[in-house]
C-alpha cells in the first residue's frame, strides 16, 4: 500500500511541473498565429507601451503605435506564409521564443521576448533577421 501511495505522489509531482511549464509557455501560441497571419493589429495588442524592435538590422526603441506601423510595413513587404516556434525558454517574469518565418519568398529568424506581470503578458522585444 505504501508503494502505491509513493508511486501516486511521485507521478503527481512529475506531471504537474511539466504541465505548469506548458501553460506558462502558451503565450507564444497566439503571438505566433498573428505573425503567421501578418495580423499586425492583433499582434500589437501584445506590445508593451515601449518596446525594442529590430527589423533586418534596424534597431528602434519605439512606442506601441510606432511598432505597429513598423510591423505593418514589414508584413506588407514580406507577406507571411508560415511561422513556427522552434525554441521556448525562460520563466516569469521574462520568457523568450525563437521562431522561423517564411515570408515574401525569404526565411527569417524571429526572436520574441515576453515580460509577464500578474495582469498581462507583454512583448518587450522583437528581433527579425534574415537566415
Amino acid at each position: 500500500m505504501k508503494k502505491i501511495i509513493y508511486c501516486i505522489i511521485l507521478a503527481f509531482f512529475t506531471i504537474i511541473p511539466a504541465s505548469a511549464q506548458d501553460k506558462s509557455q502558451d503565450v507564444f501560441t497566439p503571438i505566433g498565429k498573428y505573425i503567421q497571419a501578418g495580423d499586425y493589429e492583433s499582434l500589437s495588442a501584445w506590445f508593451a507601451d515601449n518596446l525594442e524592435l529590430e527589423i533586418l538590422g534596424s534597431a528602434n526603441s519605439c512606442t506601441r503605435n510606432q511598432a505597429k506601423l513598423i510591423m505593418k510595413n514589414f508584413f506588407i513587404k514580406y507577406t507571411p506564409k508560415k511561422f513556427t516556434v522552434i525554441h521556448k525558454s525562460g520563466k516569469s517574469p521574462m520568457k523568450y521564443a525563437v521562431g522561423t518565418l517564411s515570408a515574401g519568398g525569404e526565411n527569417f529568424r524571429v526572436i520574441l521576448f515576453v515580460k509577464s506581470t500578474p495582469e498581462k503578458n507583454y512583448l518587450e522585444q522583437i528581433k527579425v533577421e534574415k537566415e
